[in-house]
């Protein structure tokens, strides 16, 4: 574009003002820093190919030529990194953060410790501060993990029990329960 004055300084550092109200400011390491005519919008590209930008409304993009990373900083706190791999992980001012993996998963990372994470086939997997698990299936099935037990259920009712000392354990909707030990030999079984 038509330049309307240049200064170049002794450090170096050359000046560029531009017809249409743009600064361009070159560094001698490689540096350019371009101002817009708004005076608010701001981009920088640094020498080793990471590029700055600063949006009127205080929106910082940065991004990591080596990584071909996006880092967003929206004026209101929220952070939003978007990887080559297409991860995209959104980390909010609360604390709570969420990450989108290439396949799709999503997890979220709750600031009380507890994660969710959602599968592309609608499988959502909680994981409580104590260890705990509940899987919910796009079945309709439910298992719960804890330090004590396996235990799932099943859209009809049915709930099956596993023991950590290997017990398992049926109850059916029918009110019928079936107790096997640990090498699966049946030592109840209550046939109504």
């Amino acid at each position: 574009e038509d330049i309307q004055r240049e200064t170049a300084y002794p450090d170096g550092k050359v000046e560029k003002v531009l017809k249409n109200g743009c600064h361009l400011i070159f560094f001698p390491n490689g540096t350019c820093k371009k101002v817009g005519s708004d005076g608010k919008t701001v981009t920088i590209t640094f020498f080793n190919g990471d590029v700055k930008q600063i949006m009127p409304d205080q929106t910082v993009i940065y991004y990591y030529a080596d990584a071909k990373t996006t880092h967003t900083t929206y004026s209101d706190g929220l952070e939003v990194l978007q990887f080559s791999n297409g991860q995209i992980e959104k980390h909010y001012p609360d604390g709570k953060k969420e990450i989108t993996f290439p396949d799709q998963t999503i997890k979220n990372l709750f600031t009380d410790g507890q994660e969710e994470s959602i599968f592309p086939d609608g499988t959502i997997v909680r994981v409580q501060r104590d260890g705990s698990k509940t899987i919910e299936f796009n079945n309709g099935q439910r298992e719960l993990h804890t330090s004590q037990f396996k235990r799932r259920e099943y859209p009809d009712g049915t709930v099956k029990t596993v023991y950590m000392n290997g017990q398992q354990e049926t109850k059916y909707v029918s009110g019928r329960v079936r107790i096997k030990d640990k090498d699966g030999n049946i030592i109840m079984d209550t046939k109504l």
